[in-house]
Formats: structure tokens, C-alpha cells, sequence
């Protein structure tokens, strides 16, 4: 088999990636729960009293470590809560691109958050995130560069496979190249954790392309 990661990739022609919510009138989105949303099970619970906004994770500074990876889950809940699904998917993209080794403890209590992401992606009530996330990670996974780049555009990849697979009313970018399952399940067994394409089937569902 050909390793997808060696095909040679049009640029994407288009842009269009997750956008924030509007902030709600006289109210910060960051303090805003909206009570009747479902707790994601696949996240860490929210503690009272605690305040969830981007300094949660600013005070990490560069580091993209495991520490990083938990307060990143956290605030995606919390973001979902206060009913901003793109800033909850956004928030759970940085989680799974954090620098988290396979071995490391936090993921023995809280895996890849492929089935958080695929929980909001089935739950959220619109097609509207804001943003369409079948685009933001079909561009995300051939536009990458960078530190571990190999890795983080096969996760993408992966993550776009659930959005078409739970929502494929949502258009993709016909100037983008669209890879199978195969090929997916190929790149997070090269470049991904040890049992990390099983977790990525498990949330996908099962099927097949």
C-alpha cells in the first residue's frame, strides 16, 4: 500500500475554518452555562466555582504537555456547556495535537478525545458550529507544517472521518483530497500512539469507506 502521506497534495483553493460564537448580549461566553446542555461523558467533570476562559490555558505558556492536555479537555466541556460547539471542538483539536506521550498517565484516565469529539459533533442540535468542521479539518490535515506535523495531520484526518461519517450533509472542499478509512487507519498506525487507530474506530463507529 502506498503511504497517503507521500501522495503528492493540491493546495486547497478555499478557506473556511471554525469560527467563535458571537458573545451573547452584556454576557461573557467564557462565565455563560447554558444548564440544559447535555455533560459530555467523555470529559472531565466541571468544578463549581471555578472560572473557565482562556486564561486556562494561556497559563501554560508553550507548553503542550499533559497538563495542557487536561485543562484543554476541561475547557472544551466547559465551553460546550456555555453552548459554543466550535469553541469546544477547537479547544478539543489543541487537546489531541498536545505533545502527550502514548505511555503518559493522563491518558489511562482520559484517551484521545476522539469520542468527545464525535459526542459533540452527534449532539450539537444544528449543522451550524459556527464553521463547517468537515472543512476546518480537511484543510487542517493537508495544510499542517511544522513540529510533529506528520502526526497532527493524521489525527485530522481522523477527526474529519468522523464529521463526514456523523454528518455528511456537510460539504467538504472538492479542491481537497479526501482519504479512506484505510488510509487513516494506515497513517495513526505510522505516525500515531500504540492502539490509537483502534480508539479512532471505536468513535468512528465502525464503519467503512
Amino acid at each position: 500500500m502506498i503511504d497517503p502521506s507521500k501522495r503528492t497534495l493540491k493546495p486547497c483553493t478555499t478557506s473556511t475554518a471554525l469560527t467563535p460564537s458571537h458573545t451573547h448580549a452584556g454576557l461573557s461566553p467564557e462565565k455563560r452555562i447554558v444548564s440544559c446542555i447535555q455533560t459530555c461523558p467523555y470529559l472531565p467533570s466541571l468544578a463549581g466555582g471555578e472560572t473557565f476562559d482562556h486564561h486556562l490555558l494561556g497559563r501554560h505558556g508553550e507548553a503542550r504537555d499533559a497538563a495542557f492536555y487536561f485543562d484543554a479537555l476541561r475547557y472544551g466541556h466547559a465551553l460546550w456547556h456555555q453552548g459554543h460547539a466550535g469553541r469546544a471542538l477547537l479547544a478539543l483539536t489543541r487537546a489531541l495535537y498536545a505533545d502527550v506521550a502514548a505511555e503518559d498517565a493522563i491518558l489511562q484516565s482520559w484517551p484521545l478525545p476522539y469520542a468527545a469529539m464525535a459526542w459533540m459533533i452527534r449532539f450539537h442540535h444544528s449543522d451550524d458550529f459556527p464553521g463547517n468542521p468537515r472543512l476546518s479539518y480537511q484543510h487542517q490535515a493537508t495544510r499542517l507544517r511544522g513540529e510533529r506535523w506528520e502526526l497532527r495531520s493524521a489525527r485530522a484526518w481522523a477527526v474529519w472521518a468522523i464529521v463526514r461519517a456523523i454528518r455528511p450533509q456537510l460539504p467538504g472542499d472538492p479542491t481537497c483530497p479526501e482519504f479512506s478509512h484505510q488510509d487513516i487507519h494506515f497513517l495513526l498506525e505510522k505516525n500515531g500512539h500504540p492502539g490509537e487507530s483502534e480508539l479512532w474506530r471505536q468513535a468512528l463507529g465502525g464503519s467503512e469507506s
